[in-house]
């Protein structure tokens, strides 16, 4: 098994399509196929919510081994042996949430990344957000994620004042995924635009 964590939703009878499961006991097949085939368990603990919302499911964590390399839109897996370690209920799927999004972040650089002169954010994920505030900074996104970027004025002796501030989601339409975007006079604009 993996030392990676994983997070389960199951029914209000500790089931999933069907199959009855036990806390502390140990499951194998024989094939694992994302979405079709084998045990199924997210990286993300509240991806679990997509799958067994939170009014009458019940959330373990536990150990998916042989993971396949497959993925979706979120960060569901695919395992041919799962651990179903202890039950955490709603509460441990919003502490592990967050002790996960703290995982995520490159604390060494989070600042230079997202706030300083000419920085840039990113986000690979349906529902994230890419947030940048220093001047001259560049956000993108994936579909399905949102972006929010400030423009500043030259420097005053003190500060590069806040002219405005534009959020938006990447819809494949308006705001494309995997562009660079700026704001320029309070719009958003995409960097090979305005280079």
């Amino acid at each position: 098994m993996s030392d990676k964590k994983y997070y389960k939703g199951f029914d209000s009878k500790l089931r999933c399509r069907d199959y009855q499961y036990e806390t502390g006991k140990e499951y194998e097949e024989s094939t694992a196929v994302l979405c079709n085939k084998g045990f199924h368990a997210c990286e993300c603990p509240l991806d679990t919510f997509a799958y067994y919302p939170p009014n009458d499911s019940r959330y373990c964590e536990v150990e998916l081994g042989e993971v396949s390399d497959k993925r979706d839109t979120d960060t569901k897996r695919v395992g041919k042996k799962i651990k179903i370690g202890a039950e955490i209920g709603i509460p441990g799927i919003i502490k592990a949430h967050v002790e996960w999004v703290k995982d995520q972040v490159d604390w060494e650089n989070a600042k230079e990344t997202n706030t300083g002169y000419r920085s840039a954010a990113e986000v690979f994920g349906k529902d994230s957000v890419a947030i940048v505030t220093g001047c001259d900074s560049r956000v993108k996104g994936a579909l399905g994620s949102a972006i929010v970027a400030v423009e500043r004025a030259e420097w005053n002796g003190s500060t590069y004042p806040l002219i405005a501030i534009k959020a938006a989601i990447v819809d494949g339409d308006i705001i494309k995924p995997d562009t660079w975007y700026k704001v320029i006079n309070g719009e958003f604009v995409a960097e090979d635009e305005n280079e």
